[in-house]
């Protein structure tokens, strides 16, 4: 049988040797055999293992495909993520100065994506299993915060009254200061009588909210959550950090770039993680594509107190990106797209007089290629921090300083 030696991670966490050969749970300088199907190493037995190689924390690592990182210690996932971004930099000419970074603790995801599909004797939910459309049973997650272990049980039940025999239900559950929020999606069409099933479900499960396939079921109070004291109500299943302490580290660093601006234009702002708090000292311009999670960042606004003005704007960045006659007088942007980055946004913002900007992402290849562009136009790229809120994932998140020319003249 073949030995195959690990040079290093690919992108997905997977261990890569020559050829490529893809090898998953494995790491670098390891010795493996293995089946070999295509480029991907299946059955795969660890010869030499390596010193940063640990016992996995969740008993359900091996058969669950939620983590993919779990069997290395945690000094070598941090730097593995920082050199990550490192290299996504490097592959576009590029350094920076990085700080430490931060990583979310065990047990913080406050959402999570439970597959659930009715079974003969009633339904089955988890996650799905390792590169299977398997569902994996997974009490005692050390991932998720104690409070979503609830999770399986609701989207079983949902499953139950809802799901059909050949599609698994999606049942995203979020914690909130008021309960489980909990968008349902790939169920029956909703008629009368699924309707009432499932309001009575709302009720029993004593959830905050419950919607289906984007549509309202029942709502017994109100999903709140609070971004830095500041109450709002998100619509459902729309984005949010993944845990507090991530997002915490994130507006961090957001508001020590855009310290002492008088004027700040929030890009693709969802529903105020950062809009909101910035609002208590400056004037803040939040645009966003989807004119719900406006509704909710105007909402919160209009009910705090303390908060300086905020403008929103409904407008998809992508196809009509500001232009430097709307960024005029800012004092700093923040920009937080989604992973296809901000090509068109950066185009525009790199022929602009902005002082600085916030650069929010969860790709490092976009952006990379985004700083690349503002760069070339002068801007300085002046420090970077890494955020692991997807603990023992491949999933990388940072915030990036820039400064522009026009700030240092």
């Amino acid at each position: 049988m073949t030995d195959y030696t690990i040079r290093h991670l690919g992108l997905q966490g997977d261990g890569v040797a020559d050829g490529p050969v893809f090898a998953p749970l494995t790491l670098p300088g390891e010795v493996v055999t293995g089946t070999l199907e295509g480029q991907r190493l299946m059955d795969i037995k660890v010869q030499q293992p390596s010193d940063r190689r640990v016992s996995a924390p969740c008993r359900h690592f091996r058969a669950c495909g939620g983590c993919q990182l779990q069997h290395a210690d945690d000094g070598f996932v941090a730097d593995w993520k920082v050199d990550v971004v490192r290299r996504a930099l490097a592959a576009q000419g590029l350094e920076a100065a990085f700080r430490p970074i931060q990583t979310s603790p065990a047990g913080s995801r406050r959402r999570a994506g439970f597959a659930a599909r009715r079974t003969k004797k009633g339904a089955l939910a988890g996650f799905h299993g390792r590169a299977s459309d398997t569902i994996v049973s997974i009490p005692g997650c050390t991932l998720i915060d104690p409070a979503l272990r609830r999770g399986p049980e609701v989207a079983e039940t949902l499953a139950t009254i809802g799901a059909s025999r050949k599609t698994a239900l999606s049942v995203l559950v979020t914690v909130t200061e008021t309960g489980l929020d909990v968008a349902v999606s790939q169920g029956k069409p909703l008629d009368g009588p699924l309707r009432q099933q499932l309001a009575a479900a709302c009720a029993k499960l004593d959830l905050a909210r419950l919607s289906w396939d984007g549509e309202l079921i029942a709502m017994q109070q109100p999903p709140v959550h609070r971004f830095d004291g500041i109450l709002v109500t998100p619509p459902p299943g729309a984005f949010l950090q993944a845990t507090t302490h991530g997002e915490a580290a994130l507006r961090r660093a957001v508001q020590e770039i855009t310290e002492g601006a008088g004027r700040i234009i929030d890009l693709f702002a969802g529903c105020g993680t950062f809009a909101l708090p910035l609002a208590r000292d400056a004037d803040v311009h939040a645009v966003e594509g989807e004119a719900d999670m406006i509704a909710a960042l105007d909402q919160g606004w209009r009910t705090a107190e303390g908060l300086k003005r905020v403008t929103t704007e409904v407008r998809d960045l992508f196809r009509r990106p500001l232009l430097p006659d709307e960024l005029r007088g800012v004092g700093a942007v923040v920009l937080d797209p989604p992973r296809a980055g901000a090509e068109a946004q950066v185009a525009e913002l790199a022929r602009a007089e902005v002082p600085r900007i916030s650069y929010v992402s969860c790709n490092p290849v976009s952006f990379a290629r985004d700083a690349r562009a503002l760069v070339n136009a002068g801007f300085t790229l002046d420090w970077l921090q890494v955020v692991d809120q997807f603990r023992w994932s491949a999933h990388v998140e940072l915030v990036a300083c820039f400064t522009s020319p026009h700030m240092r003249g």
